[in-house]
């Protein structure tokens, strides 16, 4: 799959603010266009059963997943068979995510697809519903267990690769000579940062003068922005002069960006950075890189076009369709030094929020709708 030559969405639905979480499907959906990352438009994983379906969130508060969710429910709501789609966010409490789960099942929602932010600490709640006959697909996060033991399926994505991309532009950037390098990914032990860092560990190996800094085995941003500011500056603090940070590897993008202006305050400048991709990266390198030929960057697609592989599969498995598959590729976006393979240049969207993220396949008014806090429902 070719991030560059994907077809953009254009999809005719309404839009609700998300203090309305639950929405009811009745009428037809008429649409349009290719997603990215595989077709949505209704297909052979749309079944003839009615069925409710549910999103999950163990933390929903930040742009990423407002995107992600714009895509789930779009997904969600391209199926006809779909009676009703819900939306529950955890809020970053472990103890609230199990509630939300809880109260899912409670409901009588057949299908759930979960974001176990928690991981290992989702897996009871989990297997207790998918007991109950509820049909349980975590994705992008694994809670350990097993399918069909523990839940219907996991969708995941081959995360070791992407830390192999990352591994691979910084080496060669930083050549020999090496330097301090700070790994950041979200809540402790999460299993996408530790297969990231397994897949940058593979590349490091060849190259004794790259130093991971920080804490171990990565810096915990639990994916908030607030929080990537504040262990920036707490690295920016402890690696000066020739220890300073030569590069940054970060699977979140969007908030790593929000932290670029630490380096000016520290009197830095901002280093090599490898990451997903986020609109406010892209127009930070086209602002800064002219003045600070030390900034290179490299991203791979932020990929929240994956919850559709999981609305997908859990809408196939409740409504008696065909079920896709469970693997999701990973793939590398932009490249300010040699793009090629279909990557592309800094990708800086003025006419989007910051906020945006230009790989998700969106149009600009369903990035815009969705960082305005909007989902969309049928007209």
């Amino acid at each position: 799959m070719n991030i560059n030559k994907m077809i953009s969405r254009s999809r005719k639905v309404g839009i609700i603010g998300t203090t309305a979480m639950v929405v009811a499907l009745i009428a037809p959906l008429t649409l349009s266009g290719t997603p990215s990352g595989a077709a949505t438009s209704p297909g052979s994983w749309c079944g003839p059963k009615h069925a409710s379906v549910a999103l999950a969130d163990g933390f929903g508060n930040n742009t990423w997943r407002e995107i992600t969710r714009y895509s789930g429910a779009l997904t969600a709501l391209s199926c006809k068979s779909v009676s009703k789609f819900v939306y529950t966010n955890g809020q970053g409490s472990t103890q609230k995510a199990i509630s939300d789960i809880n109260g899912l099942v409670s409901q009588g929602i057949n299908a759930i697809v979960d974001f176990p932010d928690a991981g290992a600490a989702m897996l009871p709640v989990l297997t207790k519903a998918y007991k109950a006959g509820t049909i349980v697909v975590p994705y992008r996060v694994s809670p350990g267990g097993k399918a069909h033991v523990n839940y219907t399926a996991y969708i995941g994505t081959n995360f070791v690769s992407a830390g192999v991309d990352w591994g691979k532009f910084v080496a060669a950037q930083l050549g020999t000579a090496g330097g301090n390098v700070a790994f950041l990914s979200g809540p402790p032990g999460n299993s996408q940062g530790l297969q990231e860092l397994q897949g940058l560990n593979s590349v490091f190996k060849s190259y004794p003068n790259i130093k991971l800094v920080g804490t171990s085995p990565f810096n915990v941003t639990n994916w908030d922005p607030a929080t990537t500011v504040t262990v920036i500056d707490g690295l920016l603090s402890q690696n000066t002069g020739s220890n300073a940070i030569k590069a940054v590897v970060s699977d979140y993008g969007s908030a790593l960006a929000g932290a670029f202006p630490e380096w000016a305050k520290a009197g830095q400048q901002i280093p090599v950075i490898a990451t997903e991709d986020g609109n406010n990266v892209a127009c930070a390198f086209k602002a800064d890189s002219a003045s600070d030929p030390s900034f290179q960057l490299m991203t791979v697609s932020s990929q929240n076009w994956m919850v559709e592989y999981a609305i997908r599969y859990a809408v196939a498995k409740a409504t008696g369709g065909k079920v896709p598959t469970t693997n999701v590729p990973q793939e590398t976006y932009e490249n300010s030094v040699h793009p090629s393979g279909g990557e592309v240049a800094p990708n800086c969207q003025s006419s989007l929020p910051a906020t945006a993220i230009n790989s998700s396949g969106l149009t600009n008014a369903q990035q815009k709708a969705a960082l305005a806090g909007k989902v969309p429902q049928r007209k």
